[in-house]
């Protein structure tokens, strides 16, 4: 068995072949036996208590042994690092597809230097400079950050894995958010609708009302499940009863994760999560579930593929009315459209790089008012046409047409949140990690070459 006083002085790096390995630090070693020698080969040893002391040594003494305390708990961290990421893989590998060799290289990037660039910080630093021993332990403060990583939380959400747990989710969901995500991505009645929205403002009252109670002047912690007395109280203000009140609140919260992967780009599960409709009976022993299960699943990838096609429209459109006129201009839309909604720079920043005096005349160029109308018009025709064929195989020709009503309405709204997104995020910062479903498929176009001239 390894002695956990090692992991102080050896670190856990990736080589170029993506292959993890451990090396060992000599001089962090030799710091670690000078200051805790009657530590050595000591089996039952405190953790917390050698964490204080270096970070004592490593906030308040000489440059090299400030420099040797760091390289001390930046070796822990390395491991702590390694330790969430096969805990990842235990918990979620096998439905996400991947395994920890997946993850470390997005988190484990420390050069074993003890003195570390001064142009560049590696996620362990960043770690130990964020963390305060009296807000939480090293372990702790390393799996949180672990787990917020960007990069890593956006390879995770491509392998349909949201790493929130089913009560914050249920904590941060409004009713009107509620209602639209039943609705339009889960299709469920207005009674199934309404039975829902009592729930979560009821857990609201109780749970997400006592948290913040409990979290004011008080240390962050992980949201836990409801006690019993919680659920009773949630029950009495529901129409739920307490002997499934905790299946429902994590088959709503399921739901609620499933639509929060969809909208950032991540992969929905293997098992569509319409198969685990709220309130049902068994999928495989309801047919017209089957068919909303099917249809579902059919029509997500059609949604994008009409978005592209609409984007790719609506820009080809604008750009031939252009360069009759004048090339360079069509050329500057392109880069224009580019530069803000991919690179994020503002009309001034777009200005200066395509030559033009005035962020007014950027804002004159790209008219995003009427690009984001021009799109919402074509996409919904687009739309329209291939739901309603994929609606013949489900439906009769009588209830179809009475449908077909029903469907342009929910289509309608779900282009015009599509929209107001795109209009939200036009008007704060954009970066790659936060753009909107219009941007990224906009980007995805631009980046092709399509756009090109």
């Amino acid at each position: 068995m390894t002695n956990p006083l090692t992991y102080y002085w050896t670190l856990i790096t990736i080589n170029a072949a993506g292959n993890r390995q451990v090396q060992s630090i000599p001089s962090a070693q030799a710091f670690f036996n000078q200051v805790f020698a009657k530590l050595i080969d000591v089996s039952n040893t405190n953790n917390k208590d050698i964490q204080l002391q270096l970070l004592n040594l490593y906030g308040d003494v000489s440059v090299d042994e400030r420099m040797n305390a760091q390289r001390c708990l930046l070796c822990f961290i390395s491991w702590e690092i390694e330790k969430v990421c096969l805990n990842l893989e235990k918990q979620f590998g096998t439905v996400g597809g991947f395994t920890s060799r997946d993850l470390l290289p997005y988190v484990l990037d420390d050069d074993r230097r003890l003195q570390p660039k001064s142009y560049y910080q590696c996620f362990s630093l960043k770690i130990l400079q964020s963390f305060d021993a009296k807000q939480s332990s090293l372990s702790s403060w390393t799996s949180r950050k672990v787990k917020q990583h960007p990069a890593l939380s956006k390879f995770l959400l491509e392998c349909g894995i949201y790493l929130l747990s089913d009560w914050a989710i249920l904590n941060d969901t409004q009713p009107k958010q509620l209602e639209r995500i039943l609705s339009q991505f889960h299709l469920l009645t207005v009674r199934e609708i309404q039975q829902y929205k009592l729930l979560l403002s009821s857990y609201h009252k109780v749970y997400r009302a006592q948290r913040l109670q409990q979290r004011r002047g008080k240390k962050t912690s992980k949201c836990q499940p409801p006690t019993t007395e919680q659920l009773q109280q949630i029950s009495d203000k529901s129409s739920f009863s307490t002997d499934n009140l905790m299946a429902q609140l994590q088959r709503l919260a399921k739901c609620l994760r499933e639509y929060r992967i969809y909208i950032r780009g991540g992969s929905l599960a293997t098992e569509s999560i319409d198969n685990n409709y709220l309130g049902s009976t068994n999928h495989t022993d309801n047919p017209e579930e089957n068919q909303t299960s099917e249809f579902l699943k059919l029509y997500r990838p059609q949604f994008l593929e009409c978005l592209d096609n609409a984007l790719a429209t609506v820009t080809q459109t604008r750009v031939n009315k252009m360069q009759n006129k004048d090339v360079s201009k069509a050329n500057k839309f392109i880069t224009a459209l580019q530069l803000f909604h991919c690179q994020g720079l503002s009309m001034t920043e777009i200005a200066k790089q395509i030559e033009m005096k005035a962020q007014f005349q950027v804002t004159r160029l790209l008219k995003l008012k009427e690009f984001r109308a021009d799109v919402t018009h074509e996409l919904l025709l687009l739309l329209k046409s291939r739901v309603l064929k994929l609606a013949h195989n489900y439906s009769s020709l009588e209830k179809l047409q009475a449908l077909e009503s029903q469907i342009a309405i929910a289509l309608t709204e779900q282009v015009t949140n599509l929209i107001a997104e795109a209009k939200i995020e036009a008007a704060g910062s954009r970066t790659s990690s936060t753009r909107s479903r219009f941007a990224s498929r906009l980007c995805k176009y631009l980046d092709s070459g399509n756009g090109e001239q």
